[in-house]
């Protein structure tokens, strides 16, 4: 059992994230830390404290982090998951306490604490970890992994023609993580490619159960909006990044390269640059999952909404 801290910043699929990794028997969630991004700062804090109090966790801390990105200001993407991040209608206010302490010192006193042993979910800007790493130089070597959900690997963004928005939200934070951390990168095109389509939606519909009906609540937006946009279904960025982390069969392909990004203000703000060919001889440090089981990912989901059991797909 992999011990993770699950970075979010919650709204509709950082919760399907979160869901799924506390009820796989695959990773042991320590922590949840919230950073800006999604929606304002407070709705994400909530929407945590819901989320783990659906699949009974609710013991789980969760900490407060950052409150704004780096340097740059950013813009909340209610566009895509509603006003609270929870589909539109659904503003939860759980009672639950924050845990005490700043997010970017509860991860570096964790991992202090057992070098080598935690792993991090990235799912939301990486303000967080890149603010940790400033109180510790020596984190790199005391995470055991960093997988992050960000980034546009051959394909153009979702918030600019250029940019994913975990990684345009805050260009400093990302620069900085991917040149000091051994990512590894799960991005848009790979979430385009195993997006959830219409029969798997369909069989969602037709689902009596209480996270089924949270699925369809947080998802409202995005799948109005993905049927207008012509996509044939709808993306699961960030509960696809923390299934292929509980889920090693459903890499189908992973490569390192040399990868960049662009903090500077203007067009090409929060681009990735991957050196596929190796011309800037920059070191591979990256790891990019280029191709993924997109049934058997739709697989975990079913079985995570029907029996709260994501692991009964791989059994």
């Amino acid at each position: 059992m992999r011990r993770v801290i699950v970075d979010t910043d919650t709204a509709g699929d950082d919760t399907q994230a979160l869901a799924l990794s506390v009820l796989t028997d695959r990773l042991s969630v320590e922590a949840v830390t919230v950073v800006a991004g999604n929606v304002a700062f407070d709705r994400q804090v909530e929407n945590a404290k819901y989320t783990l109090s659906l699949v009974d966790a609710s013991d789980i801390p969760v900490y407060e982090g950052a409150r704004s990105p780096l340097v740059k200001s950013h813009e909340h993407a209610t566009e895509i998951h509603g006003e609270g991040g929870l589909g539109g209608d659904l503003f939860p206010e759980t009672g639950i306490d924050s845990a005490e302490g700043f997010a970017p010192d509860e991860i570096v006193a964790r991992c202090r604490e057992s070098p080598g042993e935690v792993t991090l979910l990235c799912i939301g800007p990486l303000t967080n970890l890149a603010l940790a790493h400033a109180r510790e130089e020596s984190l790199p070597e005391l995470i055991d992994e960093v997988w992050v959900m960000g980034g546009a690997v051959e394909c153009r963004g979702n918030v600019t023609p250029a940019a994913e928005f975990n990684v345009w939200a805050d260009p400093d934070a990302a620069k900085r993580v991917v040149d000091a951390f051994d990512v590894t990168l799960v991005d848009w095109g790979l979430c385009l490619r195993t997006a959830l389509g219409p029969d798997i939606l369909d069989e969602i519909d037709a689902m009596d159960t209480d996270l089924a009906d949270f699925f369809r609540e947080v998802t409202t937006v995005v799948r109005e909006r993905g049927e207008a946009g012509g996509l044939d279904g709808i993306t699961q960025p960030d509960g696809l990044t923390a299934a292929l982390l509980a889920y090693p069969e459903l890499r189908e392909r992973v490569e390192s390269y040399p990868v960049a990004v662009d903090d500077r203000e203007g067009l090409t703000r929060g681009y990735t640059s991957v050196d596929f060919e190796g011309v800037t001889g920059e070191p591979a440090d990256t790891r990019v999952v280029e191709a993924a089981d997109s049934e058997g990912f739709a697989d975990a989901v079913l079985a995570m909404l029907r029996d709260r059991d994501p692991d009964a797909a791989f059994e």
